[in-house]
């Protein structure tokens, strides 16, 4: 579940690049703890012909998908491809760490290029949290549509957005604060990602595919006692900041910082009301 474009720029700002870069990728592998139970229901799902072979993680991020999919199909060999050197990186790290890397394959690649690298023939690619992120979705799709095996399946998962984690009624001096802070969000994100939130499945017909299952998970993961959903919540909001502290309400905007000063008592980390609250949405296509 990472951004699918390029980390490009000047190399006085790598540095920078390479904290964002860490920074997301610590975000990335809380997502994947806390939602692991999930992407293991979406695994078992998918309406398979067989156990996959060969499997290709598009924008994979640190692993959450590849390796939910290695847990499930432990004969298979993924293919994990994204733009991040960094992510690769911790990926590999990982699979080592779970003695899985004879069964991994880093490739660095960033989707909207063409043509794409060769990533072989497989029987299942899978796309978590990545497609939005894509300018030109639909040289994707028909990449996807040619790479993959006859017969061969493409997963398309999706969130609903940022999460949800504090109750309504929260903060005590400004309750709603999130939705507020989600509204700027979505606004600012309906001009640079216009494919958040789409339905994939026109789109996989056009390509080709067959629509074969379509699946919407509701994620409600309570927070007490899981320090991971504190963190999550920390990190996610600390990057939404940035994006919404010009059009936010000055009072909104020092609650928020609030929930976000890890010294405070009011800090998101000491709150015991926390969940995850989203949905997913899965498409399964074949091509045949």
């Amino acid at each position: 579940m990472t951004h699918a474009h390029a980390h490009g720029g000047h190399h006085s700002h790598s540095h920078q690049h390479h904290d964002a870069d860490s920074a997301q990728a610590e975000i990335l592998e809380l997502d994947a703890e806390v939602l692991a139970e999930h992407t293991n229901d979406i695994v078992k799902w998918l309406p398979l012909n067989g156990s996959p072979r060969q499997i290709v993680d598009l924008a994979a991020g640190t692993g959450a998908g590849t390796f939910a999919l290695l847990n499930q199909f432990p004969d298979a060999h993924v293919t994990a491809v994204d733009t991040s050197p960094g992510h690769l990186r911790r990926l590999s790290e990982n699979a080592c760490a779970r003695g899985v890397d004879a069964h991994v394959r880093t490739v660095l690649a960033n989707l909207d290029d063409a043509p794409w690298p060769d990533l072989g023939t497989p029987d299942l690619v899978w796309a978590s949290g990545s497609m939005h992120h894509l300018a030109d979705p639909d040289h994707a799709l028909r990449s996807v549509h040619d790479l993959l095996a006859p017969d061969g399946l493409f997963v398309v998962v999706e969130m609903a957005g940022l999460p949800r984690f504090l109750p309504r009624t929260a903060p005590a001096g400004r309750p709603g604060l999130e939705d507020r802070v989600h509204a700027v969000s979505d606004r600012r994100h309906s001009q640079s990602l216009p494919h958040r939130g789409a339905d994939w499945g026109p789109m996989l017909t056009a390509a080709g595919f067959v629509v074969e299952g379509e699946l919407v998970v509701d994620v409600d993961v309570d927070g007490t006692g899981n320090a991971a959903v504190g963190q999550y919540a920390l990190g996610a909001l600390q990057r939404v900041r940035g994006a919404v502290a010009a059009e936010l309400d000055a009072e909104d905007l020092a609650a928020l910082d609030l929930l976000l000063d890890t010294d405070s008592p009011h800090s998101l980390l000491r709150r015991d009301d926390l969940a995850v609250r989203t949905q997913r949405s899965v498409w399964a296509a074949r091509r045949t």
